[in-house]
């Protein structure tokens, strides 16, 4: 009786290295490796173009990696599980394999379909743990010493040959249209497994050694920072990998003297403590897949629900704020999918607190922005930044003294805001309303028309956001729940 083909299902995962689904499957009979190209999820609010464009170009190059170890990547698109039921008419009797993903309520829903699928069909569908978060009932304060055992786990090197399956044509790659995307070019990076193996190199053997110093600085993090974030969101390499790499880098540097090497081993000790981050923040929304649509606690979605102001989102989300280094930020996100950390969380604290919009209305739009975007990362973030956990301690940046520290020349606001390129004193493209209306005419920057005026007052606005928030987590019912919360979500490192 021949082999069942093995089916090995990719999604957030475009690699041959360090897949154990393929690995396993290629030990059990011919691999058929299969990526869809799903409509629905792409109809989402926070898929965009920007997303597809990455894929695409790392599927192209995943699909080269198979082919030479005897069967390609084989493409559809349309939806799960119809297009199982047409390659199970095609091959017969099939086995299913694919990694755990923590994702959006799509991809959720769209996973449960499959189970169902499998389970109504008698198919063995196997999910394979991944990013080093636990599916099911687990002991948080034993989750970073599971996180460890899970990273110390052999890496899984890929198969040297693939029995193909030959009754199946590759199928052409989808174009944006295939999917009701308008046409996007590339982001700032490119995306596939040699790229990210090159980036992750470039990081630990040589851009990064103001890691620490720059991380925070919109326009030194495009350099010094990893860059990696990328290749993790689609897997072009796995996380197991780069934690692999980074502690045989520290190893290397263990006991070298000199100011640069102690400098980079701090830099890389920076890192390796996000490398956790990436996964307790997934980890939550794992937990608790609702708080991707709802707060923490509750009782926090009502301070927004009813003060939604269209006009305060389109200027926030198209960056005409008025507020140089909101609009810098805001603009530079959107034209090439990456922005540092601390100016993401700037960008968000400007949304909820200055504009005070609700997030579970823009967050998923601004995910969308994000060519990096995780949704396991994203939502719990966007929570913190808006004060709805309940735990956090409630962090309102103010977006002139961001810009004053992080871009100090304003060579990133001039960059981006081209508007204020002619100003030649440094103070104006950080506060532009202090100029005097003489000096406007003169610079060709008049406020109100060359460049916007304020669409909020930020202090008015932050005593607001405090007294707000401060109210309702005074609540001893609130405080209950925040302990609720702790317990459950909350770090114990």
């Amino acid at each position: 009786m021949p082999a069942s083909v093995q089916v090995v299902w990719y999604k957030r995962d475009l690699r041959v290295d360090d897949h154990r689904p393929l690995a396993t499957a290629a030990e059990r009979g011919p691999v058929l490796p299969l990526y869809v190209a799903e409509p629905s999820i792409a109809a989402g609010d926070d898929y965009h173009p920007r997303h597809w464009t990455l894929i695409r170009e790392a599927l192209i190059e995943l699909r080269a990696r198979l082919a030479k170890r005897g069967q390609p990547l084989v493409v559809r698109c349309g939806e799960m599980p119809d297009v199982l039921e047409k390659i199970r008419e095609q091959v017969g009797p099939l086995r299913l394999w694919a990694h755990e993903e923590t994702g959006n309520r799509r991809t959720y829903e769209r996973d449960q379909r499959v189970r169902a699928w499998a389970k109504e069909q008698g198919i063995p569908f196997t999910e394979v743990p991944s990013r080093g978060v636990i599916r099911g009932p687990h002991d948080r304060d034993e989750w970073a010493d599971q996180w460890e055992a899970y990273m110390d786990q052999p890496l899984i090197y890929p198969p040297e040959a693939l029995e193909p399956v030959e009754a199946v044509d590759p199928g052409p790659m989808p174009t944006h249209a295939d999917l009701g995307l308008r046409p996007s070019t590339a982001a700032l990076q490119h995306v596939g497994e040699a790229e990210a193996h090159r980036t992750l190199d470039s990081f630990l053997h040589d851009r990064g050694r103001n890691y620490r110093r720059a991380m925070s600085k919109p326009e030194p993090a495009t350099t010094e920072c990893s860059r990696i974030s990328v290749h993790l969101a689609y897997g072009t390499i796995s996380l197991r990998r780069v934690v692999y790499e980074l502690r045989q880098r520290q190893e290397e540097l263990r006991g070298v003297g000199g100011e640069a090497a102690v400098a980079r081993r701090k830099s890389l000790s920076s890192f390796d403590s996000r490398l956790h981050w990436h996964s307790h923040f997934t980890q939550k929304l794992e937990d608790a897949p609702r708080i991707e649509h709802e707060s923490y606690i509750p009782a926090f979605d009502r301070l927004r629900a009813d003060d939604w102001d269209p006009a305060l989102y389109d200027a926030w989300l198209h960056g005409r704020t008025g507020f140089p280094m909101v609009d810098a930020c805001m603009r530079r996100l959107r034209k090439t999918g990456w922005l540092n950390f601390r100016m993401r969380a700037m960008l968000c604290s400007f949304a909820a607190y200055d504009c005070w919009l609700d997030w579970r209305r823009f967050a998923p739009t601004y995910g969308g922005l994000m060519a990096d975007y995780v949704p396991g990362i994203h939502y719990p973030q966007v929570q913190m930044q808006s004060g709805t956990t309940g735990i956090n301690r409630v962090r309102i940046y103010n977006p002139i003294k961001q810009g004053k520290e992080q871009d100090p020349d304003g060579a990133f606001i001039r960059r981006w805001v081209p508007e204020l390129a002619p100003l030649e004193t440094t103070a104006y493209v950080h506060e532009p309303w202090r100029m005097p209306p003489i000096e406007q005419q003169t610079t060709g920057v008049v406020i109100g028309e060359d460049y916007p005026e304020r669409v909020v007052d930020h202090n008015e606005a932050y005593h607001r956001a405090q007294d707000a928030i401060h109210a309702l987590r005074e609540q001893p019912e609130i405080q209950r729940q925040a302990d609720v919360v702790l317990e459950r979500h909350g770090s114990r490192a």
